[in-house]
């Protein structure tokens, strides 16, 4: 690479010069590298696959209504109709007006949420989320009220005292650093430089692990108690479903399957009634034969 035209020159460039080297920036273009043509074929085929097994949930569901209303089944319409539209407008547009499509592309990742499901731990953290709706209301109240409280702190603490590196122009950038600061995350790109601004970082960290800590517990409840019961649930026998005997199946013009189920479980009665004084259904059925 140090013998490369493009990385050494002999001045005169649009490059930095450094160490005597002519520096010499490349740009590769968004568009310069294409996925491979495989992988569009692979996800033609899921699409299709997707798109039939959805077409098929939506004719043969009792309720299309319903159906449609489900949020899952928004989320699957939504990631496979943007299959067709990111298709369609990748073949209409060229050049750089492609970069506005790719939005349809990131739609598609919604499709991870249909995992919820399948996934009993999934749903036991949405119910735990569900029950602890007000914990998590007051966490979020209170950690953006000390976002807020701690950015115009630390701005103005950084402008006390004489401060040739301030990083904090503004309380929007304060905004930043009080965020990862409560979040214990740190990451070092923006530090107080006076002694108090780093008195006012020092509190808005002990503040920021005593305001996420204190709701955990309820969560944590909460969250214990939900899976117990889905633990408990398990472990109980599965229900046998009962099966309509054919002699109690009678066809009726007009009425619905439902109703006729209704009407020959009441007509059968409870079990074992038909011991008693009462006359068995069958057997005036048999003696007809």
């Amino acid at each position: 690479m140090g013998n490369y035209t493009g990385f050494v020159g002999g001045g005169g460039g649009h490059g930095s010069m450094k160490g005597g080297i002519q520096m010499n920036p490349i740009y590769v273009g968004k568009m310069a590298t294409r996925a491979h043509p495989s992988f569009f074929y692979v996800e033609l085929l899921s699409n299709i696959w997707f798109s039939g097994e959805f077409l098929t949930r939506m004719i043969f569901c009792p309720n299309v209504a319903i159906f449609l209303k489900t949020p899952v089944n928004i989320i699957d319409f939504i990631a496979t109709v943007s299959f067709y539209i990111d298709w369609a407008l990748d073949k209409a547009l060229s050049g750089s007006n492609r970069d506005s499509v790719e939005f349809f592309s990131i739609i598609r990742i919604l499709r991870l949420f249909k995992l919820t499901q399948h996934s009993t731990g999934l749903k036991i953290l949405i119910q735990t989320f569900k029950a602890s709706a007000q914990e998590l209301f007051l966490l979020v109240f209170f950690v953006v009220l000390g976002i807020v409280i701690f950015a115009a702190l630390v701005y103005y603490a950084e402008r006390v005292e004489h401060n040739e590196g301030n990083q904090f122009s503004s309380i929007p950038v304060g905004l930043w650093w009080a965020v990862i600061t409560i979040c214990t995350i740190g990451f070092g790109d923006l530090v107080p430089q006076t002694s108090l601004g780093r008195l006012v970082g020092s509190v808005c960290a002990l503040m920021g692990v005593l305001t996420i800590a204190l709701p955990v517990p309820v969560i944590v409840s909460n969250f214990a108690m939900f899976y117990s019961h889905a633990q408990a649930r398990s472990k109980l026998p599965k229900k046998r479903r009962r099966v309509l005997q054919p002699h109690e199946i009678k066809p009726v013009v007009g009425r619905s399957t439902t109703a006729v189920m209704i009407s020959a479980l009441t007509q059968r009665g409870p079990v074992g009634g038909g011991h008693g004084g009462g006359s068995n259904p069958s057997d005036g059925e048999h003696g007809d034969l």
